[in-house]
């Protein structure tokens, strides 16, 4: 078995009954980049395996060992074909960016097609990190929910995605436009700088503004790990946070995709966070 997906913002794992052999076949948009909704992945060919979705519910029990990594594939209409290729989460034929992501204001694709309304919005991580964004408005609180936002703003709505990316890309010259996952980590078990965020609004007049609650009721930081054993505490974006031995873990779950998953937890040597002491 192995992991070939995962689901935000609803978390979940995306496991497949096929874990080996195969052959490359293409796909369609990964957005590895991570700054919006990728397309979808499509898998070649009718030799596919089964996919199941492991919901990350609070209180679920996981108890996997990680074996041998490698290409997760390609996962389409609740199929995966396998792919033997050495390279994870995915070899040189399954990798891909997003064109969209790449977008500044001018259009990168041979037709432009993005004429949805679309909200360019602000995202506040703890403790003191914002980043501007776009996404098509209706859905913008999922989108916001997906990166594990913990405050955010929609600042305007503009008639087509063109439009949206060049706004994001002159407001991207004085605010990041991305979070790396260890940051959001490195903010786990934290709170937004009042502070920080209010001066960064008082530039705007926003339409709206939101504040989330992951539930996970952390006492400290988590330790940043990759592991598939524990308890489920919750999810956030990405992040999976894990109770394990008395210590807590954050494990990013894109670093899960492209593992084979043997039953029976992991005997690692982890390390402890220093609430289990106390």
């Amino acid at each position: 078995m192995q992991v070939v997906g995962y689901g935000t913002p609803a978390g979940a794992l995306l496991v497949s009954d096929r874990a080996g052999g195969g052959e490359p076949g293409a796909v369609a948009g990964s957005g590895a980049d991570g700054r919006d909704e990728p397309g979808a992945v499509a898998a070649r060919g009718s030799d596919a395996g089964s996919v199941d979705r492991v919901a990350l519910d609070p209180g679920t029990e996981l108890s996997w060992s990680l074996g041998d990594r490698h290409c997760a594939g390609t996962v389409h209409d609740g199929g995966h074909v396998a792919c033997p290729n050495g390279d994870a989460p995915y070899c040189r034929d399954h990798r891909s960016t997003w064109v969209c992501a790449r977008c500044t204001g001018t259009c990168l694709k041979d037709e432009m097609d993005c004429f949805d309304d679309h909200a360019v919005y602000l995202a506040a991580f703890a403790p003191d990190v914002v980043k501007v964004g776009v996404t098509k408005e209706w859905r913008l609180e999922t989108r916001l929910r997906e990166q594990g936002a913990d405050r955010a703003a929609h600042l305007r709505t503009v008639e087509n995605g063109r439009i949206a990316r060049e706004i994001e890309s002159g407001l991207a010259e004085e605010i990041p436009d991305r979070v790396r996952v260890p940051t959001k980590i490195e903010g786990l078990g934290g709170t937004v700088d009042e502070a920080t965020w209010e001066a960064t609004l008082a530039e705007f007049d926003p339409i709206e503004t939101f504040s989330f609650d992951y539930g996970l009721d952390l006492a400290g930081r988590p330790v940043p790990e990759t592991l598939a054993t524990g308890t489920v505490v919750g999810t956030k974006g990405r992040v999976l946070v894990l109770e394990n031995g008395g210590s807590t873990y954050a494990v990013d779950m894109r670093d899960l995709v492209g593992y084979e998953l043997e039953e029976g937890g992991s005997g690692r040597d982890l390390q402890s966070s220093l609430g289990a002491f106390g």
